[in-house]
C-alpha cells in the first residue's frame, strides 16, 4: 500500500473522529471555553454593560481583593459552608442510608419520607424554614421556650444563620441518601460474613469493609457537594430577605448578607456586582476566584482519594 493511500486513510479516520467529537467540541467551545476566556478578558476591563469596555489593568483585582469590603466575609462564609455543610451532609446522608438499609419493615415508607424534602423548590423550602425558625413566632423556638431551652435567633442572628442554612441542607438530604443506599446494597455480603467470623466489631466492619467498597461514592458526594457549596446562592439570599422583612419591588435593591454579612456568599457577590452595580469587571474577578477555589478543592480531594481507600487496608 502506497504512502499516499495510508495518508488518505489516516486523514479520513481523523475526519471521522472529529465528526463524532464535534457535538462535544462545539458544546465545550460555546458553553465553557468562550465564557471562560470572556470572563478573564473582562476581569481586566472597566465595563458597565452600556459603554464599550476599556482597559483597566489589574485595578479590578486590586479593588476586589484589597478594597471591596464584602469580598472577604463572603469568602469566609463560602469556605465555612464547604467545610461544615458538606461534611455534615455526607455524614448524615451516609448514616441515614445505612439506617434504612438495616430496617426490616417499612423501608419504602422511610425512604420516601426522607427523599421527599429534596423535591421541594429551594425558594419555597427556604421560606418555610424561615417561618419555622422565626425567633419571635416560629414553632421551633416556641417549643424550645416551653421546654426551658434557650431559643436561638436563627436567621436573625449572625452566629446562627449559617447553622440554620446547614439544617436546611440536612433536611433535603434525600438525594445523597438514595446514592449511598445504592452503594451500600452493592457491598458483597460475604465480606461482612467473613469479618464477623474473624470477630470484627461493627466499627471495624464499617472501616475495613463498608468504607473501602463505597469510597468512590463518598468521593463523588464530597466533590459534588463542594461544587454545590461554591455555587450556593438561592437559599442564603432568600433566607436573608425573609428574615430582614424586605419585599423587593420594582427598582428596589437588596444588599445580600443579612444579618451582618453572615449569609453572604461569593455567588451573591457575582450577581450584586454584575447585575445590581453594573461592575462587570469586578464580578468577573469574583467568578474567577470561585473557579480557582473549586478547581483547587476538587484537585485536593482527588489526590486524597487514595488515602481514603487505603484507610481500610491498614490492620
Amino acid at each position: 500500500m502506497s504512502t499516499l493511500t495510508l495518508a488518505a486513510k489516516r486523514r479520513r479516520s481523523a475526519l471521522r473522529t472529529l465528526a463524532f467529537l464535534s457535538p462535544w467540541l462545539i458544546g465545550f467551545a460555546v458553553f465553557f471555553a468562550y465564557p471562560l476566556i470572556s470572563t478573564v478578558y473582562f476581569s481586566f476591563m472597566h465595563y458597565d454593560g452600556f459603554r464599550p469596555p476599556t482597559w483597566s489593568g489589574g485595578r479590578n483585582w486590586a479593588y476586589v481583593l484589597a478594597h471591596y469590603p464584602l469580598f472577604w466575609p463572603a469568602l469566609r462564609n463560602t469556605l465555612w459552608l464547604v467545610v461544615v455543610m458538606v461534611t455534615l451532609r455526607v455524614a448524615f446522608g451516609l448514616g441515614i442510608g445505612m439506617l434504612i438499609t438495616r430496617i426490616k419493615t417499612g423501608t419504602g415508607v422511610f425512604r420516601t419520607l426522607f427523599y421527599l424534602p429534596c423535591l421541594a423548590p429551594p425558594v419555597a423550602a427556604t421560606m418555610a424554614f424561615a417561618f419555622l425558625l422565626n425567633p419571635g413566632t416560629g414553632p421551633v423556638d416556641s417549643l424550645l421556650d416551653r421546654a426551658g431551652l434557650p431559643a436561638p435567633g436563627w436567621f436573625d442572628d449572625p452566629g446562627w444563620s449559617k447553622p440554620a442554612l446547614t439544617l436546611l441542607a440536612l433536611w433535603g438530604i434525600g438525594d445523597l441518601m438514595v446514592i449511598f443506599m445504592a452503594a451500600l446494597l452493592d457491598v458483597p455480603r460475604e465480606q461482612y460474613e467473613a469479618a464477623e467470623l474473624d470477630g470484627a466489631s461493627a466499627w471495624q466492619r464499617f472501616r475495613y469493609v463498608t468504607l473501602p467498597n463505597i469510597s468512590p461514592i463518598v468521593m463523588f458526594a464530597v466533590v459534588t457537594g463542594v461544587i454545590q457549596a461554591m455555587q450556593y446562592y438561592t437559599e442564603p439570599l432568600v433566607a436573608g430577605k425573609v428574615a430582614s422583612g424586605v419585599i423587593q419591588g420594582a427598582g428596589a435593591q437588596f444588599e445580600p448578607g443579612y444579618p451582618d454579612k453572615s449569609t453572604l456568599t461569593l455567588p451573591q457577590l457575582v450577581y450584586n456586582l454584575g447585575f445590581q452595580r453594573f461592575d462587570y469587571g469586578s464580578a468577573c474577578v469574583v467568578a474567577l476566584v470561585l473557579l480557582v477555589l473549586s478547581t483547587a478543592c476538587t484537585a485536593l480531594l482527588m489526590r486524597r482519594r487514595g488515602g481514603l481507600i487505603q484507610a481500610g487496608d491498614r490492620p
